[in-house]
């Protein structure tokens, strides 16, 4: 195709299983897709890139039967492909993993996993289908971690996106397309998913992934297929040639830099009034307590694994969550429980995390989505629109919505132009503070960093905003300070620039695992005496994740969820060799440390026992093998559940 980066040929290159030609889709009289072209082969996974509105979602559509091309050719296995419906695709061994599951929420997890097989001619026995479930998920290693009684609704976002896979295959599918796959899933998460699609890999099947985040794409794929415009504009580019400006550049066709760019924190940002403060939150059973604030003109991120209570506990300040107990006020004014209205009127607007679900009136078009909020801010008459009309015109131009589709329907727009309109809605209310829950989610590079450049702007007008987020990257790259959450906790409260992904990732560990831990230290101190402890050694910090001291011992004075410099603690020496054995302080206190990690070899910290001068560590090589086999068990369970 001219103008299209083509791939250099080599010898090893598998066969293709499904090679789609010049494939174009139109509705009405705009093309969704132009000439597009991708080819997928068995033991490869190939990225399908693009930024919103590409046409990424239309090819993966039309590939699955669930939409007719206009034009083209699709051979699968040599031969052309003939599909009718999303049916015929299955049949034919083609499946596609969404990103918004199509799972139905009042069956069990068994029922949706062979959901496709009730319309397939003959009897179905269901002692069968349980031992092949059985099979499905001990293949993809998460047999033990899905009961198969369980109904779907109960499930978390990550074992829905399981039982989508274990469907697909359910259908013994050749080619599975995760679409958007890890759009809610934790860092954790993600590499669980990455494992399952490294196994589908290996077992010969095909795989295209779509996805905006590209640090995933290099983690994952093998080659990749830009779309831009509805045309392919690179098609299966080995990824280990590209760099992510490379990508970048096929996707918008320039440059764009670093897409956070944050301003540095100063000292008279501390001296900010408080805009919202939040104190002993409850909503059981997903927030149990929860407390932090906020400043104005701060950028706050709350961040946690899924499940963590981060969602739930911006319900409840909002108002949309029942709150048992706690306080919530705004520039120092308590808010009423359980009043979205009041938020609203009170200055608080919020951006939810599922936009279909949550923010759009399907039934609304863009213009009357732009101008909701109005009718909770304002009473009477008029709502206040008139006021706003020129503000309007302004953030339409600023955010790049086409001003002459005002009066279509949301739903025909990308998901990138779908977030620009909610979060504009709000802006027009003029908010104190603005909550945000998961703002990027399923938008591509270039709106990602018009969204980051946008919520710099407000918090520069002195709006507090909070964003929630299962990217860490973003959460350190946007926000001046994270509350972490855990099990509907509040766990830590750090400036951004003192952690890392990895720190992060390990502050946001269920609870439950964070308890075992906590025992297996208190353990070692009821046996041993002095203190034990179990952090992260990042750089010249160190990153306290669980501690226990010893009764009448010389207290570390080290608190969980909290950051030091290595210097500013009693054990700077140990913590600064970073090596196993036991190490000698000044004043003679001695340490023994392990170095923790799981079977994937994924780096958890260090944990250490630490005694004062006069006493001695007990054998350091037994104690150390104790150490890291038992806290290593620990941690795989917890990784692994």
């Amino acid at each position: 195709m001219p103008g299209t980066a083509q791939p250099m040929p080599d010898s090893t290159t598998p066969e293709p299983l499904l090679v789609a030609k010049d494939v174009t889709r139109i509705f009405g009289s705009a093309y969704a897709l132009k000439d597009a072209t991708i080819t997928l082969r068995r033991h490869e996974i190939c990225g399908l890139l693009g930024a919103n509105g590409a046409g990424k979602s239309t090819l993966s559509r039309i590939i699955c039967g669930h939409l007719p091309p206009s034009s083209g050719e699709i051979l699968f296995k040599g031969a052309p492909l003939a599909i009718g419906s999303a049916r015929d695709a299955l049949r034919s061994g083609i499946a596609l993993v969404a990103q918004e599951t199509s799972l139905a929420p009042d069956m069990s997890v068994l029922e949706n996993i062979f959901l496709p097989s009730y319309a397939m001619p003959g009897r179905l026995s269901f002692g069968q289908l349980r031992q092949k479930a059985q099979e499905i998920l001990s293949e993809l290693g998460h047999d033990h971690v899905l009961p198969l009684d369980m109904e779907v609704r109960r499930l978390s976002a990550a074992q829905r996106q399981l039982v989508e896979i274990a469907k697909a295959l359910a259908l013994n599918a050749e080619l599975v397309i995760f679409d958007e796959p890890t759009a809610s899933l934790s860092p954790t998460e993600v590499d669980r998913l990455f494992d399952i699609m490294t196994r589908l890999k290996d077992s010969g099947k095909a795989l295209a992934f779509v996805s905006h985040r590209l640090e995933e794409v290099f983690a994952i794929t093998d080659r990749v297929t830009i779309l831009r415009e509805g045309k392919t504009v690179a098609e299966s580019l080995p990824t280990m040639d590209l760099t992510q400006a490379d990508i970048i550049r096929h996707m918008v066709g320039r440059d764009i830099g670093n897409v956070y760019r944050k301003a540095p924190v100063t000292e008279a940002a501390n001296e900010r009034p408080v805009a919202l403060e939040v104190t002993g939150l409850s909503a059981p059973p997903a927030v149990r307590d929860v407390s932090f604030s906020v400043r104005r003109g701060e950028i706050l991120g709350l961040g946690g694994l899924v499940g963590a209570g981060r969602s739930e506990s911006a319900e409840a300040i909002f108002g949309l969550r029942h709150r048992s107990g706690g306080r919530v006020a705004i520039g120092g004014k308590e808010l009423p429980a359980n009043s979205p209205i009041a938020a609203i009127r009170a200055g608080l607007g919020m951006v939810a995390e599922d936009r279909r679900a949550q923010n759009i009136v399907p039934d609304m078009n863009v213009g009357e989505n732009l101008f909701l909020a109005q009718l909770g801010k304002h009473k009477g008459f008029g709502r206040g629109q008139s006021a706003r009309r020129k503000q309007a015109d302004e953030l339409v131009a600023r955010l790049g919505l086409p001003a002459d589709r005002m009066d279509a329907s949301l739903l025909h727009f990308s998901g990138g132009m779908q977030q620009k309109v909610i979060i504009a809605r709000w802006l027009l209310v003029e908010p104190e503070v603005l909550i945000l829950d998961e703002p990027t989610k399923g938008v591509d590079i270039g709106t990602r960093q018009a969204i980051y450049e946008l919520l710099r702007e407000v918090a520069d007008r002195g709006i507090a905003v909070v964003i929630i987020s299962s990217d860490f990257e973003e959460l350190l790259g946007v926000c001046e300070r994270v509350v972490v959450i855990s099990d509907g906790y509040t766990i830590a409260d750090l400036p951004a620039s003192r952690l890392s992904e990895e720190s992060l990732t390990l502050l946001a560990a269920p609870r439950s695992s964070a308890e075992r831990n906590l025992a297996f230290l208190r353990d070692l101190v009821a046996t041993h005496g002095g203190s034990a402890f179990w952090g992260l050694i990042d750089g010249d910090q160190f990153v306290s994740l669980a501690v226990a001291e010893g009764k009448g011992e010389a207290k570390l004075g080290l608190e969980a969820g909290h950051v030091y410099p290595l210097q500013e603690t009693p054990i700077p020496n140990a913590l600064g060799q970073r090596q196993a054995g036991a190490i000698h302080e000044e004043d003679g206190r001695s340490t023994l440390l392990a170095r923790l990690s799981n079977r994937r070899g994924h780096e958890l910290g260090w944990v250490g026992l630490s005694m004062p001068s006069g006493k001695k560590l007990p054998d350091p090589e037994a104690l150390t093998a104790r150490m890291a086999s038992l806290f290593e068990t620990t941690r795989d369970e917890e990784i692994d559940a």
